[in-house]
């Protein structure tokens, strides 16, 4: 009788093991399998060239914040060897699946019964904070929200290896170095200086240009106001960030978010709410900052803007709904509490807000090369030309972005040279970035015929954005690149030194001294008669 319960035991959990694995690998299919066509991935914030420039700007050492740092470094690395937009693919996909891993993994270790892991992994891989923002092009951002339930894992498990190779995944993007540093230090139990002084370095690519190279931030309150999470139909503000949603711009949001969808987000929440008692308190409190974060960009936008126009770097702030990823790792560890009936019910509420993300994913599809505005052979003999010096865009297609059917993209030329990038944004008619004091400097030279001026600049070459023909040519030099390469180093090698030397101590560890038994006590000697 016990060995045939133990053999519907084992049958039930391999079972469930078989439906979780088909259901991690739809979630993460659904998302990332419109990118796997042929093309430029190329969508609102999202360029990705198979051969960038290896840039000052791409380094975190340009005209504009270090906002691209360390991410369109490493690809421009990588696209001196291999086509760069494979492997930033190859990247995203590797991070969806760890995310589906660590969200179970995640769940597991509190406790979670199947229908709590799946829907961990609903949480984890394609909530509304993830289809929004890959929406908007910000794949790095989507790679560290992936990754955060891996480090929360890591952290509470005692595995600060696995926590340190996760960050590093995480840091691809300055956001994502800071979202993974505060998780790391939320959930870690051993070695936390280390973990710490791991997440500081590797954000060294980004923090360290914004304070040496005296970069203006960009964060008024103008800015936070913009950029302020924005409520969807029926939920409100707050009941929009309770379902991880509210981006602000409109455009990247599946069409169902308008039609009340965000109201099962709203439900969600307060069924896995129900679970808080049993929640490690680290992740209650980081999800609480996140929320409360993004609400207060929302709530209070003036206070806002003045507190974070005094920190360097302060606008990384400015769009604060990114924070709500904070909340993920809690909100998988509270479904890891649902029992059976819940759990279904969380389930299918977790499958209303996915009702049209297949087809709203779609527009993540890359543009066949000739598609884009600027020809590809001219980008091409621009960047053969060049030789690394820095190019001034005049003319069409010299904005901050360019347009394809309808969609604003960033403009190919910025991240195919070095350029003098006007890096000036509007969002709604209202202007959150001004365009850079040489990039102003260097246009009225131009227009003045004045090329000692542009030399002195250290404009090398200028080029017409529509056709991609050289109209001047100076003697300025190539730019250094010293600074941002070294920095860039860092970044590649904190983890895998920290590894090393982790693994040497632990090998040069000396067993405690054993301590010899003590001997039984004499017995009293007789006396002689």
């Amino acid at each position: 009788m016990r060995a045939k319960r133990r053999l519907q035991g084992r049958s039930s959990g391999t079972i469930s093991a078989v439906l979780l694995s088909a259901w991690g690998t739809l979630l993460v299919g659904l998302m990332v399998f419109p990118l796997m066509s042929p093309g430029v991935p190329a969508l609102r914030d999202m360029m990705v060239l198979d051969h960038p420039a290896l840039s000052p700007g791409a380094l975190g050492w340009g005209d504009l914040p270090a906002r691209g740092a360390p991410q369109d470094g490493v690809l421009a690395l990588i696209g001196t060897v291999l086509p760069a937009s494979w492997v930033m693919r190859a990247g995203v996909v590797a991070a969806a699946v760890g995310g589906a891993w660590g969200s179970y993994l995640l769940a597991r270790h509190l406790g979670a019964g199947p229908w709590g892991c799946a829907v961990a992994l609903a949480l984890g891989v394609a909530n509304p904070a993830v289809i929004e923002r890959l929406l908007q092009g910000q794949w790095s951002l989507v790679v560290a929200g992936w990754l955060l339930p891996l480090i929360a894992w890591a952290g509470l498990s005692q595995h600060p290896r696995a926590q340190w190779l996760a960050m590093w995944g995480a840091s691809i993007s300055p956001t994502g170095g800071v979202l993974a540093l505060v998780t790391a230090l939320g959930t870690a139990r051993e070695r936390r200086w280390a973990t710490g002084l791991i997440g500081v370095a590797l954000c060294a690519p980004w923090w360290v240009p914004g304070l040496l190279a005296g970069v203006d931030t960009t964060s008024s309150t103008r800015a936070v106001a913009a950029f302020a999470p924005r409520a969807e139909a029926f939920a409100g503000t707050p009941g929009t960030l309770l379902s991880l949603g509210g981006i602000w711009n409109s455009a990247a949001v599946p069409g169902a978010r308008e039609a009340g969808v965000a109201l099962a987000g709203v439900a969600l929440f307060f069924l896995l709410a129900t679970g808080w008692r049993r929640c490690p308190r680290g992740l209650l409190i980081l999800g609480g900052a996140g929320l409360s974060l993004a609400l207060a960009a929302w709530a209070l936008p003036s206070v806002m803007g003045m507190a974070i126009g005094q920190i360097p770097g302060g606008g990384l702030l400015r769009d604060a709904h990114k924070f709500v990823f904070l909340a993920i790792p809690g909100y998988i560890s509270l479904a890891a509490t649902l029992r059976p009936g819940p759990g279904c019910g969380a389930l299918a509420l977790c499958g209303v807000q996915l009702i049209d993300a297949p087809l709203a994913l779609t527009a993540l599809r890359p543009l066949p090369p000739e598609a884009l505005p600027i020809p590809p052979a001219a980008l091409h003999a621009v960047q053969e030309q060049t030789a690394g010096r820095e190019v001034l865009v005049v003319g069409e297609n010299s904005g901050s972005l360019v347009s394809v059917n309808g969609t604003p993209l960033v403009n190919p030329w910025w991240k195919a040279v070095a350029a003098v990038e006007p890096g000036n944004l509007s969002v709604d008619g209202v202007e959150v970035d001004p365009p850079s004091p040489r990039w102003v400097a260097a246009t009225e030279a131009w227009q003045a015929g004045d090329l000692p001026e542009l030399e002195n600049l250290g404009v090398g070459l200028v080029v017409d954005g529509g056709t991609g023909d050289v109209l001047v040519e100076t003697s300025a030099p190539e730019p250094p690149r010293a600074r941002g390469l070294g920095l860039l180093g860092l970044w590649f090698a904190v983890v895998p030194l920290a590894l090393l030397l982790s693994r040497w101590l632990s090998d040069h560890r000396q067993p405690p001294l054993a301590t010899a038994p003590r001997s039984a006590p004499r017995p009293p000697a007789r006396k002689k008669p």
